[in-house]
C-alpha cells in the first residue's frame, strides 16, 4: 500500500485530509437544479492524476465530487460502480463520503465494496465491476469518491504481478480523456507525470482547454483544465460522440509506423499464424473450386466468415493485440474479430498468400495521434498487383463483399514488416449497393391490385434483403417475408413467390419475384380512382436506410452517418380499369447535391400509368454541408409515398 500511496499528488492529499467543511462549502455554493435546468446531477469537480513509470505502468488517482440536483439524480448516484478487466487493470474504491444537505457527513466503509462479474454478451473475457451501495440520497446531498487504478483499459496479455498492468507496447503510455459529459461539470482537471526521456505528444480535439507543462526533477508534468462543461447536445444519427465532442489524446508512442511494426512483431513472435496439417487440408479442400486469385481469396474469406462463430471466451494468453493461434481458432470454430482475422491470415498463408492483421476503429474516427484508438481487427492480403487489400471475415457472413462497405471512410493500421501509416478506407460507389424494385400491376374494377414485383439488390443492400432469410430459421422464411408485405397492407395475399437460394450468396445478387393480390387497394368510383402505387409507398423500406432519417432537422452542426452508400431505383407500370386524366398527381421532382440526389415522376397515358423514382446516397459518413441534399432526397421519396394520386375517369 505504501508504494501506491506515495503517488497520490499533493492536491489529492489535501482533499483526503482537509476538514469536511471545505467540501461542504463547495457543495453549498455549487448551485441547485434551477441553475442547471434539465440536469439531474452536477459534477462539482473531476480530478485525475496519472503517474507513468518508465516501463509504461501507470498509477491513476481520481477524485470526484457529485451533487444531487433532483430525485432522479439521487437514484443514479445511490450505487457507485466502476468496470474493469482484471487482465489489464487493478482498481480500488478507496473512499466514499456523503455530504448531507443538512450539514452532516457520512463516511462509507469501503470494506463493503463488492467485486462481481460484469454483465456480458457475446464476449466473455472476465470483465468485472466494483460497486458500493451509497443508499438513499436527497436533492442537495453530495457524494465524494476516491478511486485508484493501475494498468490500462484494454484487455491484453496476462502476466504475473504488476507486469500484467504494463501496456503491451512496453515503455509507452497513452490515454484518451473525454472532456464531455452527460451531466454539467464545474471543473475537470487531468494531470499526467512522465519521465523526462519519454516525450509526450498530445492534442485536444473539438474545443479548447487550459494547459500547462512544467519540469519537476527527472519528470515532466502536463496539466489540462476545463471549466463549466455543459451536457453535450447531440443530433440524431450523428457520428460517434468521440468524433465531435471535446477530448484529449496523449501518447508517448513515436508514430504510427512504429506501432505498425510493433503490431507485426508481437504476432510473428507469438507464431499466431502457423498452419497445422488439418488447416492445410481444409484450405486445399476449399480451393478446389477456385479458378483465379480472387476466387481463392473470396472462398477462404467467406469460409472463415460463415464457419467461425462470433463468440469470445477467455482463452488465456492472447487476449488483445496478440492474436490467438490458428490451431486453436480452427479447433474451437469460434472467437471474436481478432480470432476470425487470425484464422483467415493463417489460411491465406497456407494457400501461399502474404497476409497480415490490421487494426481499425469500427464506428468512429481514429485521430492522428498514435494512441490505441482501436476496437476491431481485420485482415490484409497482398495480391499479384503488389497492393494490400482489406478483408473482414467478421462483418461479411452471408454478404457478397469481402470488405464490408459499412466500414467505408474508416481508419485502419496494418501490422506489416515494413511498417505503415494510418490508412483510410475509400468511398464505395453507391451503385455497388443498389436496390431495384420493378412492378407490373393492374388496378381491377373493384379496386383490388394484382401485381408482379421483382426485388433485386447488391452489396450491403443485398445483405439487408438476404437477412430476411439468413437471420431466421428456414421454417420462418415465409413468415418474415409476409410481414414485410403485410406492413404495406394487412389484406395483401401472396399468390406466388420465388427466391434465389439465400445461402448461395456467391452465385450472384439476390432476386425475389412475387405475385400479389391486395383487395381494396384503390378507391374506385364511377368518376375517380385514388391510390398510391405500391412501389411509391416505401415498399421494402428495410433496404433503404435513408428512410429512417428524421428530416425535420433543418440543418446540422455535426457530421452524420448512414449504414452505407447506396442507390434505389423504383419503377412500376400500372394498368387502370379505364381511360383517365389526372385530377391530382405529384409533379416530377428532382434534386442533386454533394450528399444525395433523387428524381421522381409519374406519366399517365390513357389507362397506363408509369411511376419512376431513383435516388443515390453517396457516402456512409456525411459532412453537415451534405445534409440539405440528403434531406431533400429523402423528402422527395417520402412525399411520393404520402401523396395519393387522383385520376378522373373518362
Amino acid at each position: 500500500m505504501a508504494k501506491l500511496f506515495r503517488f497520490i499528488p499533493a492536491f489529492l492529499l489535501l482533499s483526503l485530509f482537509s476538514h469536511a467543511g471545505s467540501q461542504a462549502g463547495l457543495v453549498k455554493s455549487a448551485g441547485s437544479a434551477s441553475n442547471y435546468p434539465g440536469s439531474n446531477v452536477l459534477l462539482i469537480f473531476d480530478s485525475v492524476n496519472v503517474h507513468m513509470e518508465a516501463s509504461g505502468l501507470s498509477f491513476v488517482n481520481t477524485h470526484r465530487l457529485y451533487k444531487v440536483l433532483t430525485a432522479k439524480g439521487a437514484l443514479t448516484l445511490n450505487v457507485i460502480k466502476y468496470d474493469y478487466d482484471p487482465l489489464s487493470a487493478y482498481i480500488e474504491i478507496r473512499g466514499v463520503n456523503i455530504y448531507r444537505a443538512g450539514g452532516t457527513v457520512e463516511k462509507l466503509d469501503t470494506a463493503n465494496v463488492l467485486d462481481y462479474p460484469a454483465p456480458a454478451r457475446a464476449i466473455y473475457w472476465g470483465a468485472r465491476e466494483k460497486m458500493i451501495n451509497v443508499g438513499r440520497l436527497e436533492p442537495g446531498d453530495a457524494v465524494e469518491v476516491f478511486l485508484f487504478r493501475k494498468g490500462f483499459t484494454y484487455a491484453l496479455l496476462a502476466n504475473s504481478d504488476d507486469e500484467r498492468y504494463i501496456p503491451p507496447m512496453r515503455g509507452q503510455f497513452y490515454d484518451i480523456v473525454p472532456f464531455w459529459s452527460n451531466d454539467p461539470v464545474m471543473e475537470k482537471v487531468y494531470q499526467v507525470s512522465v519521465p523526462v526521456d519519454k516525450p509526450l505528444q498530445y492534442e485536444f480535439y473539438n474545443g479548447d482547454v487550459s494547459s500547462k507543462i512544467r519540469r519537476a526533477g527527472d519528470r515532466m508534468i502536463y496539466s489540462f483544465r476545463k471549466k463549466d462543461i455543459l451536457p453535450f447536445m447531440s443530433e440524431s444519427r450523428m457520428v460517434d460522440l468521440s468524433d465531435v465532442a471535446p477530448k484529449l489524446i496523449l501518447t508517448t508512442s513515436p508514430d504510427w509506423k512504429a506501432k505498425s511494426v510493433w503490431f507485426y512483431g508481437v504476432n510473428e513472435d507469438f507464431h499466431s499464424f502457423e498452419a497445422t496439417p488439418a488447416i492445410k487440408k481444409k484450405v486445399n479442400e476449399i480451393l478446389k473450386r477456385a479458378n483465379t486469385e480472387m476466387d481463392s481469396v473470396s472462398l477462404l474469406t467467406h469460409w472463415v466468415a460463415d464457419e467461425i462463430r462470433y463468440s469470445g471466451i477467455s482463452m488465456g494468453k492472447g487476449e488483445g493485440f496478440t492474436l490467438h493461434k490458428g490451431e486453436m481458432n480452427f479447433n474451437d470454430r469460434c472467437g471474436v474479430c481478432k480470432d476470425k482475422a487470425g484464422m483467415l491470415i493463417t489460411m491465406l498463408r497456407a494457400a501461399g498468400f502474404e497476409s497480415y492483421p490490421a487494426m481499425t476503429m469500427a464506428g468512429s474516427r481514429i485521430d492522428n495521434i498514435p494512441a490505441d484508438q482501436f476496437n476491431h481487427c481485420v485482415t490484409v492480403v497482398k495480391m499479384s498487383d503488389k497492393q494490400y487489400h482489406l478483408l473482414d471475415p467478421t462483418w461479411v457472413p452471408f454478404l457478397r463483399e469481402l470488405w464490408s462497405s459499412a466500414e467505408q471512410q474508416q481508419n485502419y493500421l496494418m501490422g506489416v514488416p515494413e511498417g505503415a501509416d494510418l490508412g483510410l478506407t475509400p468511398l464505395s460507389d453507391p451503385e455497388k449497393h443498389y436496390l431495384r424494385i420493378n412492378g407490373i400491376s393492374e388496378i381491377l374494377a373493384d379496386g383490388s391490385l394484382l401485381g408482379e414485383y421483382t426485388i433485386s439488390a447488391e452489396g450491403q443492400t443485398d445483405a439487408s434483403i438476404r437477412g430476411l432469410f439468413t437471420r431466421y430459421f428456414r421454417q420462418e422464411w415465409n413468415t418474415a417475408l409476409e410481414k414485410e408485405i403485410l406492413r404495406m397492407s394487412p389484406l395483401a395475399k401472396i399468390v406466388q413467390i420465388s427466391c434465389d437460394d439465400p445461402y448461395d450468396y456467391q452465385k450472384g445478387p439476390i432476386n425475389i419475384h412475387m405475385r400479389l393480390l391486395i383487395p381494396d387497394f384503390a378507391l374506385v368510383t364511377d368518376k375517380e380512382i385514388i391510390f398510391t402505387p405500391l412501389t411509391a409507398s416505401n415498399f421494402f423500406r428495410r433496404a433503404m436506410p435513408h428512410l429512417s432519417f428524421d428530416t425535420d432537422l433543418p440543418e446540422r452542426k455535426y457530421s452524420f452517418r448512414d449504414r452505407t452508400s447506396h442507390t434505389a431505383v423504383l419503377e412500376e407500370k400500372i394498368t387502370l380499369p379505364s381511360l383517365c386524366v389526372p385530377a391530382y398527381m405529384p409533379e416530377q421532382t428532382q434534386s442533386a447535391g454533394s450528399g444525395a440526389s433523387a428524381n421522381g415522376s409519374y406519366k399517365l397515358d390513357g389507362n397506363k400509368l408509369d411511376f419512376k423514382l431513383s435516388s443515390a446516397f453517396n457516402k456512409r459518413v456525411y459532412d453537415p454541408t451534405d445534409w440539405p441534399s440528403f434531406r431533400r432526397a429523402v423528402e422527395i421519396q417520402n412525399n411520393f409515398a404520402a401523396s395519393p394520386i387522383i385520376l378522373k375517369r373518362k
